[in-house]
């Protein structure tokens, strides 16, 4: 005979969780679950699937251990039976049910804007560019599976919408679905409380073209990912064609040998950080979308401290809006300074030195150190040495006094002078700004 304090104690747990999830968690991950028994400080409980078993230990095992039985390492002690054929429908029979299944229809939802057309093209991206598009023209036949990776905002998700949109619009009868891992998982849990599990295999089995995003979201998750692995194999035995995103590639994902190894049956492509002319097409492009005008010397500015992907350049470019609309004013270096100063980013630097200065500039401009020391007034030897001076200035921490004395005994007026005309010059000179990036950027590195 079940103990009235067992289910109390569940009631209890079930009132405490509520408040924590939302009505839909709820309904899908406790509603369903039933005490059945009792046995030696031990509680069992009838779940509807294994997952539900899997959701519960893996995500609330601390608030288990808060109302019910635990063992002795003070785990929740719990023993789960899961519900017969007859009372639920189980995710891994492998016929479907001779009963008819109304077939499922969803219409993927891709994003309007990520087309081929508006993708910004560089050095980072275009072999996966070409590789999406080769996929996009001739689905199932390129390159199959293609797997696309590569760190948060770099375009993996622009591309596989880009792919959607092209082949939705030359083979209207190919039968596509674009969807996040999260929602698949999402998909699969609602399709089993609803015990139509059947109708969602016939569904995603019979595609033409599967793109789904973010499959590093089905790691530790066993039973989710044979679901995934079984459909996968489906679609590529039937010449199908899938395209998967994530963040790092297949053999850095925590999933079974068996789905890395199919994954890794294509081409697995990465998708770089974009170089700083890109960044700047990006910048322009995107701004002149939306109706924002910035110079050619900002965007560079703008580019060279916000680098890490390009979702941080259109949260730029959206606070240069807002400010823009309130100031009626324009975009100038001074205006991004202020308003995007937070967003900047900045790589940690090796020491850097006086000597390490000379020896970058002489390379650049193709003279000897000893020159840049000397007092020469010839244009090809003044001019870098304003520069070396100019960067020793901004990259080294040493009076004005000290550094300017490692330039042949100059004064410090000399070297503020130096500094003025650089810095002067950087905002209308684009070949001196792409000189002194290059240099500032093997100093630091």
């Amino acid at each position: 005979m079940l103990a009235q304090g067992t289910c109390t104690a569940w009631e209890e747990f079930l009132a405490f969780v509520h408040k924590k999830c939302s009505t839909v968690e709820f309904q899908n991950w406790f509603a369903q679950v039933e005490v059945i028994g009792e046995e030696e400080s031990r509680i069992v409980l009838r779940v509807p699937n294994i997952f539900v078993q899997e959701y519960l230990l893996g995500n609330y095992a601390k608030e288990l251990a808060l109302f019910l039985p635990v063992d002795e390492k003070g785990r929740p002690n719990i023993e789960f039976c899961i519900k017969s054929e007859a009372e639920n429908v189980s995710l891994f029979t492998s016929p479907l049910e001779e009963a008819p299944v109304q077939e499922e229809t969803f219409s993927p939802q891709l994003n309007h804007n990520y087309t081929f057309e508006n993708f910004i093209e560089g050095a980072s991206n275009q072999f996966v560019k070409s590789a999406a598009m080769g996929v996009a023209m001739r689905p199932g036949k390129s390159y199959n599976p293609l797997f696309i990776h590569g760190g948060v905002g770099l375009g993996k998700t622009h591309l596989l919408h880009s792919i959607g949109h092209h082949i939705k619009a030359s083979n209207r009868k190919l039968k596509l679905q674009c969807i996040t891992t999260e929602e698949f998982i999402n998909d699969l849990v609602e399709h089993l409380r609803s015990k139509k599990v059947d109708a969602m295999k016939k569904f995603y089995r019979t595609l033409d073209v599967l793109l789904i995003d973010d499959i590093q979201f089905l790691q530790n998750r066993l039973n989710f990912e044979d679901e995934f692995c079984m459909t996968f194999e489906a679609l590529i035995n039937a010449g199908k064609q899938i395209v998967i995103t994530s963040d790092k590639p297949p053999s850095q994902l925590k999933l079974s040998e068996r789905l890395v190894a199919r994954m890794e049956w294509g081409l697995v492509a990465n998708i770089g950080i974009p170089d700083l002319e890109t960044r700047v097409a990006i910048l322009q492009y995107k701004a002149e979308k939306k109706g924002l005008k910035i110079p050619s010397n900002v965007a560079f500015f703008i580019a060279e401290h916000v680098f890490n992907n390009v979702r941080q350049l259109e949260g730029a470019i959206n606070r240069l809006i807002a400010y823009t609309g309130v100031t009626d004013g324009t975009v100038t270096q001074n205006v991004v300074e202020t308003i995007l100063s937070e967003m900047f980013q900045y790589i940690p630097q090796k020491k850097i030195t006086i000597e390490s200065i000379l020896k970058s500039v002489s390379s650049l401009f193709g003279i000897r150190v000893q020159d840049l020391q000397k007092s020469s007034r010839k244009k090809e030897i003044a001019f870098p040495r304003q520069v070396a001076m100019y960067l020793a200035k901004e990259l080294i921490g040493d009076s004005l006094v000290k550094i300017a004395s490692s330039f042949g005994g100059k004064t410090h007026s000399t070297l503020l002078h130096s500094w003025k005309k650089i810095k002067k010059q950087l905002e209308s000179d684009e070949m001196l700004r792409r000189q002194i990036h290059m240099t500032r950027k093997n100093l630091e590195t």
